[in-house]
């Protein structure tokens, strides 16, 4: 075969019509859609308990539930499209999650927001495994690098835009805009979904033949491990009653759901792609990529909530960087994969992602934007890198037929992931905050002569700020300066131990990502 022949088949295959396009670029914009949703109520939840009259418990069933049904229904996703096809999955997951978009906007009572929010969700999951299966089903392999870049658009920017759009739509017209925003790019979706993606005759026997013990399992192991995390915190771990109950049967049916599924000879998951080399490492670095990715989007917010009194908007404007860098580096990833090697690409990324959790090891009082702004940059490259590089490694050397099953898997454990690293670096939070107040209250006692100095200097200065004079003299020497000048010292303790337990939450995840770095060299290249 002549060079120009062999040069016109390559043109011919690497062609990509419009309708694969339009499907891509509609799965992309549903998942960034399913992604926003996990993170847009966070700002907005006080509003929402005020407006439906819920408890601080209660509202947090908000995050809680739309977060319970997604992670069931994202392993789901592959077989539900081998049995109904991914035109009828999208498009069904479309209509319900515009349809329970808005009867979240409607809610009237704390329940009825609750059940919506669970369906949203539940129709919502199969936007994103979708997405990523689209991209490796309708796009040729040259192109992988670009649906991916367009994917970590989706992933990425969702997770910046959730808090900022919530707190500035909250604060400028009402919490219930959140959801009405949603259904004008809802409509457009099932519009491309239903012209892109050509109908596929439903295979009735997968569903007769159904796993029934795999799904089960699955969705009961899931939905108690996600419970735990996310209310463990709230309860005091192991000292409830609920949480053990909860953590056995996290336990019992997750065992059970991997038995099943690898003792099947045909599974409605293929779990046993994580024997894969490349697939199986990338998905242990996606996990731990998952948990510091989460985990820091939860950090920042409520550090700058916390330590540093940011209303929802002014946190909705630190975070806006966040999401504009990594929008422009996903585009810029492709070409750089091209010039040096996924692998390379990989370690830059979680190089940069660990090099921005350490630029928060030393956080004080004056710890802002001016710190946290540079550092959510560099995370924000590092991620983009990450979230292309990998994902296209993952998938290379899986086989065609296995890639809903994949795709199913590799999101799952980014979301587990997720959950467990949001649980964890609260909890670190919460307990280190405990040992750093426990350490500086054995320098700052009574008994110490430099607190009792400082004591003195500040109860005179609080009573020449707040006692009155009569006839130029001080109506009482120390009336409950003392006090005050307790309660101030004890104030300043607090908050010294709460940036400390930040700064030591932030060095272990960049820990954590230095690590990756060395996974990523032990992965196998990509053939070409």
């Amino acid at each position: 075969m002549s060079a120009v022949a062999h040069r016109s088949r390559d043109a011919h295959e690497e062609a990509v019509s419009l309708r694969s396009w339009v499907a891509v670029l509609g799965g992309v914009f549903g998942c960034f859609m399913a992604g926003m949703n996990v993170h847009v109520t966070n700002a907005s939840l006080p509003d929402i308990r005020g407006s439906l009259g819920a408890s601080f418990e209660e509202g947090s069933w908000i995050t809680t539930a739309y977060l319970v049904a997604e992670i069931v229904v994202i392993p789901l996703t592959g077989w539900l499209v081998q049995v109904f096809s991914a035109r009828r999955v999208l498009l069904v997951g479309a209509t319900g999650f515009l349809a329970f978009s808005l009867a979240c906007s409607l809610a009237p009572t704390i329940g009825s927001m609750i059940v919506a929010r669970t369906l949203q969700g539940a129709f919502g999951g199969v936007l994103i495994p979708l997405s990523f299966q689209l991209i490796a089903t309708e796009l040729p392999k040259s192109r992988h690098p670009l649906g991916m870049a367009l994917f970590a658009v989706a992933n990425n920017v969702a997770q910046a835009a959730g808090p900022s759009l919530g707190g500035w739509l909250t604060d400028t017209y009402s919490w219930r805009w959140i959801f009405y925003l949603q259904i004008p790019p809802a409509l457009a979706l099932i519009a491309a979904i239903a012209w892109a993606i050509r109908p596929v005759a439903v295979d009735a026997g997968k569903l007769r033949s159904a796993d029934w013990p795999g799904i089960l399992t699955m969705a009961v192991g899931l939905s108690a491990l996600q419970i735990v995390l996310e209310e463990g915190g709230r309860k005091d771990w192991f000292a409830s009653s609920s949480i053990v109950l909860l953590s056995c049967v996290a336990l019992a049916g997750l065992v059970a759901f991997v038995v099943i599924e690898v003792r099947r000879a045909q599974p409605f998951i293929n779990l046993r792609l994580l024997a894969g080399y490349n697939f199986g490492i990338a998905s242990l670095m996606q996990f731990l990529f998952g948990a510091v990715a989460f985990g820091v989007v939860f950090l920042v917010p409520n550090y700058l909530a916390q330590a540093q009194g940011y209303s929802a908007r002014d946190i909705g404007m630190v975070m806006i960087p966040y999401g504009l860098v990594q929008f422009a580096m996903s585009f810029l990833t492709p070409p750089l994969m091209r010039r040096t090697s996924p692998r390379m690409v990989i370690a830059l990324g979680f190089l940069l992602v660990a090099a921005g959790c350490l630029m928060n090891i030393h956080l004080d009082a004056d710890s802002a934007r001016n710190v946290i702004v540079p550092s959510l940059i560099v995370r924000g490259v590092g991620q983009s890198f990450v979230v292309i590089a990998l994902s296209v490694m993952a998938v290379s050397g899986v086989d065609k037929a296995q890639l809903g099953s994949a795709s199913g898997v590799f999101n799952m454990v980014r979301n587990v992931g997720g959950a467990i690293g949001i649980a964890v670096v609260s909890q670190i939070v919460v307990e280190r905050q405990k040992l750093h107040m426990a350490r500086i209250g054995e320098a700052v006692t009574p008994y110490a002569q430099a607190f009792q100095e400082r004591m003195i200097v500040l109860a005179r200065a609080i009573a020449r700020l707040h006692v009155p004079r009569v006839d130029g003299l001080p109506r009482g020497r120390f009336d409950g300066a003392y006090e005050t000048a307790l309660a101030l010292i004890n104030q300043r303790v607090t908050r010294e131990a709460l940036l400390m337990a930040y700064s030591d939450t932030f060095l272990l995840a960049g820990l954590t990502m230095l690590a990756c770095v060395a996974g990523a060299f032990a992965l196998r290249g990509i053939k070409p």
